[in-house]
């Protein structure tokens, strides 16, 4: 086993035990659960939308022996990786190379109508942080990629070296909230005509020096929001997750579960909306009595921060929200 391995393997997934709690109700089945020559049918399927290295689809198929589980994941490392780690499990598990906004296509050609449950794990990541070279990082020089699926579309270089400075500032304040984004696109701007952008590091020298020293001194590294606008743009995150959303609540059989864990408010906010409609009833203002085609289609389960024992288990959950929702009815 290589270092990487090693360290994929020992990674504690974020927020794993109530992940995994969270989806007992829907995976695990009752007393009566049909038998066949004494083992377990597996009856029951969960799509972990972004299997990154396979923790969270590890602890599922574990814990639930019902349970088939369909990983997608859009790195073609991270999914050779994830699919090594969890080949003891058998057809239980399958692969696909996906983004997941294509849950409704992955299912069809699987042949699968419902979902028991669907899990998010929003963001970078371990393999794509840990990994210098894909870029991601700030504190480490590397090429601008962070293209999460290396094999297609512009990196982050592209993104600086050919965007003009309005749309520049635009993303940069969008999809990064940079107070500062129109300084620092304009001196992006300036000094690519002296040498196109290709490494991090002077990235992030220019952003340091492009904002007021007061907020350097805090905040952490001043460069952290402008990496962030840019790996959200080069990989379409957003957008992605708009279509992926109301999918995967198309998805669930009733009962079935969705779980989330999204790492910034932009991504929190579009999951709280998704979850809030479908839980909120759409009968008219005045309506005497609620029809059954406008009752809410969600139960919401949770909005939680994690742990103080969950970000010393793993760092990177610190700046996580989770949220939860059950699937109630069929939608009319």
């Amino acid at each position: 086993m290589t270092e990487q391995e090693s360290r994929g393997a020992s990674h504690v997934p974020v927020m794993l035990d109530r992940v995994v709690g969270l989806l007992a109700p829907s995976l695990q089945g009752g007393a009566s659960a049909a038998r066949r020559d004494g083992a377990e049918t597996v009856d029951r399927v969960v799509v972990d939308a972004t299997l990154g290295l396979g923790g969270h689809a590890q602890a599922i198929l574990s814990r639930y022996t019902r349970a088939r589980l369909i990983g997608l994941d859009r790195d073609r490392e991270a999914l050779a990786r994830s699919q090594e780690r969890l080949a003891p499990f058998g057809d239980r598990f399958t692969g696909v190379h996906a983004v997941y906004d294509r849950i409704a296509d992955v299912l069809a050609g699987l042949g699968i109508r419902r979902v028991h449950g669907v899990l998010f794990d929003l963001g970078v990541s371990s393999l794509q942080l840990d990994e210098a070279g894909r870029g991601f990082a700030y504190a480490q020089d590397a090429p601008l990629d962070m293209r999460m699926d290396q094999s297609s579309g512009p990196t982050a270089a592209d993104v600086l070296n050919t965007y003009d400075a309005t749309r520049l500032t635009r993303i940069l304040r969008r999809y990064g909230e940079e107070r500062f984004a129109s300084r620092i696109a304009a001196a992006v701007v300036r000094e690519r005509q002296k040498q196109p952008f290709d490494t991090s590091a002077r990235l992030v020298e220019l952003v340091r020096a492009a904002i007021p020293a007061a907020t350097r001194r805090t905040g952490g590294n001043p460069a952290k929001r402008t990496f962030q606008a840019l790996r959200i743009e080069v990989n379409g995150e957003l957008e992605a997750l708009e279509r992926a959303l109301p999918a995967a609540v198309d998805a669930l059989a009733v009962g079935g579960r969705a779980v989330v864990l999204s790492y910034h408010s932009l991504e929190d906010r579009l999951v709280k909306q998704v979850f809030a409609a479908g839980a909120t009833s759409t009968a008219p203002p005045g309506l005497p009595v609620e029809l059954p085609e406008h009752r809410p289609v969600l139960e919401l389960l949770a909005s939680e921060p994690p742990t103080d024992e969950e970000v010393a288990a793993n760092p990177r959950a610190a700046s996580a929200r989770l949220r939860a929702a059950e699937r109630i009815r069929e939608a009319a």
